[in-house]
């Protein structure tokens, strides 16, 4: 077993073959007892309390803790098993225990209070007024001025979310694992693509079955949805898509989220908050629940009327097809597809040998060199957790390491459904040290198969643009405190620095750069680029509805008080009946698997994508008024948004590099959805 002291040496260096996961239950523990004496440190100092001595000191406490921590629940999420699901377990109470002891800290809140009390005597620059008020509202919005009984409710209550929250993910990645639909009549894949039955088949042997395996991962899933003809195998694999958690079995989280939900309000009470939506939303951009809502029924009432027509269009073409009288939800993926091939004479299929994996991660790199001046070095020199993991050191023009990039590109058993970029060390300066950052996205891309490389779908390509601009703000982090680096922003802003990333998937300039057939070298035509940019607006109406109904149905769990709510499913056709297109089907219920806001960080606050949508489409619009790779637009926007995390008001940041607030028709044109 190792010690806490090789533990922290290994977690430095990353060399995750050398971990043991028995080390790490105790490392937690030795870890959480070094930071408790680093706080009582700072209680304990007679010296009167400053910015130094107190907020600075506290910044800087649990960094060991912190750093196991990152390590942690980063192999729980990219490469976990039932052991290390079972360490989290224990393991989340402490940690919730600990982080409760600091916030309901009497001695160290009054010490904190002083300082924040006598700011205005201070002489801070902008960053350390943004991380004193940060520190103080750690502490009064999360029970430091509640009595000792309500303390213990509040504990009580965080101790019993945080192992909720663990059971829900391990319900829906087991859910993920133990649905296959193996099909052994290859006429049941007629419409399949030949990469994707290649890719069936080869799953279905490396699991020792005969035919051809389907999963409910994307990469699976989603051209079985979009090309597969036999309607009554896209039915069967949509229900089971949409049972998650949803089964009255082991793994069922209705009664999950009903406590979830209902342990947020009482928090939020508890706290003197209406809601918990009103709580979240008093430290975002939007501030308020009404904001929220008035800003969803603003795009819903544009998107609306746009969405009925196409959808009553998909109708009609299906009908004229294929006799289909009655729309399902496992048509749409189908019959949007066919629409789109008879409407552009374009199929996604046709992109994909021009989206070789290797190709589009070289494209992003030329594209953050071009407006950033970013060198990315492979290594095999960084350890890594799992042989998929490419390992990259990041410079500057001048060779100057600005960070080391992790890249984690295909499905696993061990690996959640989804893609999301994270931190194993943030930026930061310490003792005139900036540490750069250690930076990884996590996707579940389409694998390579026996006779073909990885070749992406424009959705897949989009998708690695957009956690690469989560990384981008990780790794061009430029703050001196750690808890202020990098994507530690208001909510509704961490979308803006990736969604502006996916822009440049559609513009001919930067598909220039990675578009090559994988077989040829050719670029990829000018007749297909086009298409890309007139395919962009199709059905925009339908996804913007689908975007608006997920943040309606987060708004409708958290925005309300859910004392009263007994049955989830009927509480979720309630929340979706003005967005509301398909035929409710009875045996799906999205709450239930619906992580963003029920294991992530995105409870009230879903609505930030379409928030930050609006952000996006305006600071690219100033981009396309002068040059896709303008140096001077690009140098502002890396140090108005990439390099200044959290030290600053979002807003004010946004109107330093953009010289404006943000207006929607900017959006709503890129969207054709202007009238």
């Amino acid at each position: 077993m190792y010690s806490i002291r090789v533990l922290k040496r290994l977690t430095i260096l990353h060399h995750f073959q050398k971990l043991k996961l028995d080390a790490f239950l105790p490392a937690f523990i030795k870890a959480i007892e070094s930071a408790k004496n680093e706080i009582d440190q700072i209680v304990e100092n007679k010296a009167t309390p400053s910015f130094k001595n107190t907020i600075e000191a506290l910044e800087y406490t649990g960094e060991q803790l912190d750093r196991i921590s990152s390590i942690f629940f980063n192999l729980n999420a990219a490469e976990t098993n039932e052991e290390i699901q079972k360490i989290a377990q224990e393991v989340s109470p402490l940690l919730t225990e600990f982080s409760n002891d600091v916030a309901l800290n009497t001695a160290l809140f009054e010490r904190v209070k002083h300082v924040y009390n006598t700011k205005e005597s201070l002489s801070l620059n902008e960053e350390q007024k943004t991380l004193l008020d940060k520190k103080y509202k750690g502490f009064s919005r999360n029970g430091a001025n509640l009595s000792n009984d309500q303390k213990e409710v509040l504990r009580a209550i965080d101790k019993e979310q945080s192992q909720l929250k663990l059971t829900f993910g391990e319900h829906i990645l087991a859910e993920t694992n133990r649905y296959e639909l193996l099909i052994s009549e290859l006429s049941d894949l007629d419409g399949l693509p030949e990469g994707a039955i290649e890719a069936a088949k080869q799953l279905a042997e490396e699991k020792d079955k005969k035919g051809w395996l389907i999963t409910l991962d994307y990469p699976s899933y989603i051209p079985f949805m979009t090309y597969a003809k036999n309607r009554a195998l896209r039915k069967k694999l949509a229900i089971a898509f949409g049972q998650k958690g949803f089964q009255n079995d082991n793994l069922d989280n209705q009664e999950i989220v009903l406590k979830i939900a209902k342990l947020r309000f009482k928090r939020a009470q508890l706290l003197g908050y209406k809601t918990h939506a009103h709580f979240v939303l008093e430290e975002r951009m939007a501030k308020t629940p009404e904001t929220v809502g008035t800003f969803l029924e603003d795009l819903l009432s544009k998107a609306l009327p746009a969405a009925k027509k196409e959808f009553e269009e998909l109708e009609n073409f299906a009908k004229n097809l294929d006799s289909i009288d009655q729309l399902e939800k496992w048509d749409s993926a189908y019959y949007s597809e066919k629409l789109k091939q008879e409407r552009f004479n374009f199929d996604d299929e046709q992109l994909k040998p021009y989206f070789k994996l290797e190709n589009v991660i070289e494209g992003a790199f030329e594209v953050a060199q071009k407006l950033f001046g970013l060198q990315f070095i492979q290594t095999d020199v960084v350890d890594t957790y799992h042989k998929e993991v490419m390992t990259y050191k990041v410079e500057d023009s001048n060779q100057n390491l600005v960070a080391i990039f992790y890249a984690d590109f295909f499905p696993r058993s061990g690996k959640r459904n989804g893609a999301w970029m994270t931190s194993f060390k943030s930026q930061h300066v310490k003792n005139n040290t900036n540490e750069r950052p250690h930076i990884s996205i996590v996707c579940n891309f389409t694998k390579p198969t026996a006779t073909k490389p990885s070749l992406l779908t424009f959705n897949e390509v989009t998708t690695l643009f957009h956690e690469f601009g989560h990384a981008l703000h990780g790794m061009l982090a430029d703050t001196v405190y750690p808890s202020l680096s990098g994507t530690s922003v208001a909510w509704d802003f961490v979308e803006l620095p990736s969604q502006i990333m996916e822009n440049w998937c559609y513009e001919k300039e930067a598909l220039a750069l990675f578009a090559k057939h994988y077989e040829t070298g050719d670029s990829i035509p000018m007749e297909l680029i086009d298409k890309i940019k007139a395919a962009s607006t199709f059905q925009q109406g339908m996804q913007t509805l689908r975007q608006l109904s997920f943040g309606l149905l987060d708004m409708s769990w958290h925005g309300i008080d859910p004392t009263e709510i007994t049955n989830v499913k009927q509480h979720e056709s309630d929340a979706f009946l003005e967005t509301q297109l398909f035929p409710s089907v009875a045996q799906n219920c999205m709450s239930t698997a619906f992580a963003h806001i029920f294991q992530g960080g995105y409870s009230s606050g879903y609505y930030s994508y379409k928030w930050a949508e609006v952000l996006d489409a305006d600071a690219f619009e100033y981009f396309k008024e002068n040059d896709l790779f303008d140096p001077q637009i690009a140098a502002a926007f890396k140090t108005h948004i990439l390099s200044k995390g959290g030290t600053q008001d979002p807003l004010k940041l946004y109107v330093k590099f953009r010289g404006q607030k943000p207006k929607t028709e900017a959006l709503l044109r890129r969207s054709g959805l202007l009238n």
